[in-house]
């Protein structure tokens, strides 16, 4: 099946997270908001209240997912990263190599994670110094294997194309473009 894990914790960026839910579903994909607070509601970094799919503690078997999206803002990406459970959901994800996808201080969860050691990443600016390990790239967005990585907010469109491009192929990726008139933005 064609599932994937959406984490949000309390300070989530709200453009990040959602433009990559919609676009994901666009496509026939089975994204799942996860809440990693006490209830299904979370509340974004600008103040956008939105109520998950499931609680963290509903995931049963992480591989029965393709991959997992951890978004940036703050706090809600060190909120993530200081969440162990959200920390062994992307080690056993990578592990099984599945794909892990981050965008602008969300990366700080995968260093944690000890899943970029050696992998091509970017990240905001201001995260360089925490993406340990990796070999840093400047880039939009950077892909190296299973990892996925991207700038920030208006950065997310782009990232949104990749994942789906990793999970579905490049017919339903031009399908997607299309639909959302994205080509004739450049």
């Amino acid at each position: 099946m064609n599932k994937v894990l959406v984490m949000l914790a309390e300070g989530f960026e709200e453009v990040e997270a959602l433009t990559i839910v919609d676009y994901l579903r666009r496509t026939g994909i089975e994204v799942n908001m996860v809440s990693t607070e006490d209830e299904l509601q979370v509340e974004g970094s600008h103040g956008i209240r939105v109520v998950c799919d499931i609680m963290i503690s509903d995931i049963k078997n992480p591989l029965d997912y393709r991959g997992i999206f951890i978004p940036g803002g703050l706090p809600g990406a060190t909120n993530l990263r200081d969440d162990d459970r959200v920390i062994n959901l992307v080690k056993v994800l990578a592990e099984a190599g599945k794909m892990i996808a981050s965008i602008c201080a969300g990366p700080i969860v995968l260093s944690k994670a000890g899943v970029i050691d050696g992998k091509k990443v970017t990240s905001y600016p201001g995260y360089i110094r925490d993406m340990v390990g990796s070999i840093y790239k400047e880039d939009l967005i950077v892909r190296d294997g299973n990892i996925i990585t991207s700038r920030g907010p208006a950065t997310a469109v782009y990232l949104a194309m990749e994942m789906i491009r990793y999970l579905q192929g490049d017919e339903k990726l031009r399908e997607l473009r299309k639909a959302i008139l994205l080509d004739m933005v450049h």
